[in-house]
């Protein structure tokens, strides 16, 4: 609670932020949802069971070093999560699945984030928001199915490093393979990677979701 205020707080001391549209009330979602149903956030979780989620702001274990989740949980639009669905049968067929770091996260944190980051290249401007906050993006690497241990990948999840691009080059073949294996993959299925960050993909099509700041609370 006191970190929404927080971040309430946030949002009305910079002026620039304010002019950008973002939907605060649960009831305009709804109402939105209503008129267009593919515009619902949906659990992850719920819709495919067999997903792993590692919801990293949620806990201490991220860029931010503190808890920006109240919850640890993930959310996306119904056709992401349609699209998601496709992609984890697909792997499970290959021995993978899906490990998800983070999905829909509400405008408020953005700004948080933003405020308090070292390295500004690697966060969401506010004054434009970001794909996740319209719920159309998702952070997220494989992992082998059984053992449920991550594939080799460039670098850790939310690394500053240049090796985080995803057309970075000085790698072994392998984890050359794993990267490219998994964007390959997103693609195929309506995914764009982002070109600083391996592990971030947008749904194609975001631009008809609107940005959002509704809590995990109230989904």
């Amino acid at each position: 609670m006191k970190f929404y205020a927080l971040c309430f707080a946030f949002l009305i001391s910079i002026p620039v932020y304010a002019q950008l549209a973002v939907t605060s009330s649960l009831k305009s979602y709804k109402n939105s949802v209503k008129a267009h149903p593919d515009k619902e956030l949906i659990d992850i979780k719920k819709a495919i069971p067999d997903i792993t989620l590692d919801i990293r702001y949620a806990t201490t274990n991220n860029f931010m070093k503190e808890v920006m989740y109240p919850e640890a949980r993930a959310f996306a639009r119904k056709p992401v999560v349609a699209q998601l669905k496709k992609i984890q049968a697909a792997l499970r067929k290959q021995g993978y699945g899906l490990k998800i770091y983070d999905a829909y996260r509400p405008y408020a944190i953005t700004v948080a984030f933003y405020e308090k980051a070292s390295n500004k290249n690697f966060v969401a401007n506010p004054a434009k928001g970001s794909k996740h906050n319209r719920g159309c993006a998702v952070d997220l690497t494989l992992i082998d199915y059984k053992s449920k241990k991550e594939v080799q990948m460039p670098t850790p999840y939310d690394s500053f490093s240049p090796a985080a691009a995803a057309d970075y080059k000085n790698l072994s073949k392998q984890v050359i393979r794993n990267r490219d294996f998994l964007i390959k993959t997103m693609q195929a299925h309506g995914f764009r990677v982002l070109s600083n960050e391996w592990w971030h993909y947008d749904f194609i099509g975001w631009q008809h979701y609107e940005l959002l700041d509704i809590p995990f609370k109230s989904l």
